[in-house]
């Protein structure tokens, strides 16, 4: 699964998502591609179920591009801990994802086949996601 090799510090802030991507908006490598509609936080085994299901559909056909990456970890304390005892250990890693992200791209297929392999990765998002194709 994805996760970054190092990082300078070990836990973050939760923070909050406010507003819409200002990057990774327009199709880069591929020529079709899912968009997020809404904001959250994507976990590394929501982004790798979806690799997986693209990838299994399209079989050796085409190529395909992650374009987030999960980068903040999310500290989780241990059940029946007492108040006061400072902040949980890093449980997973999860990518901020903004309305109008571009979350996977694919290209090298025809559009019914990316379609079809698109529509399944959608399936495995915790949002409403697009399918678009570049113009």
């Amino acid at each position: 699964m994805l996760s970054p090799k190092q990082t300078r510090f070990c836990k973050q802030h939760i923070g909050r998502i406010k507003g819409i991507s200002c990057r990774g908006n327009y199709i880069c490598f591929g020529r079709y591609a899912l968009q997020a509609l809404e904001p959250t936080w994507m976990t590394a085994r929501q982004i790798e179920a979806g690799r997986i299901a693209m990838t299994r559909y399209a079989r050796r056909g085409g190529k395909i591009w992650i374009r987030i990456f999960p980068d903040k970890p999310v500290t989780v304390r241990p059940m029946e801990t007492r108040m006061g005892s400072g902040k949980g250990s890093p449980e997973y890693w999860v990518s901020v994802v903004k309305p109008g992200r571009i979350l996977y791209e694919m290209g090298g297929v025809s559009e019914t086949v990316a379609r079809a392999a698109i529509k399944i990765a959608a399936h495995k998002m915790p949002i409403q996601t697009k399918f678009i194709i570049a113009g």
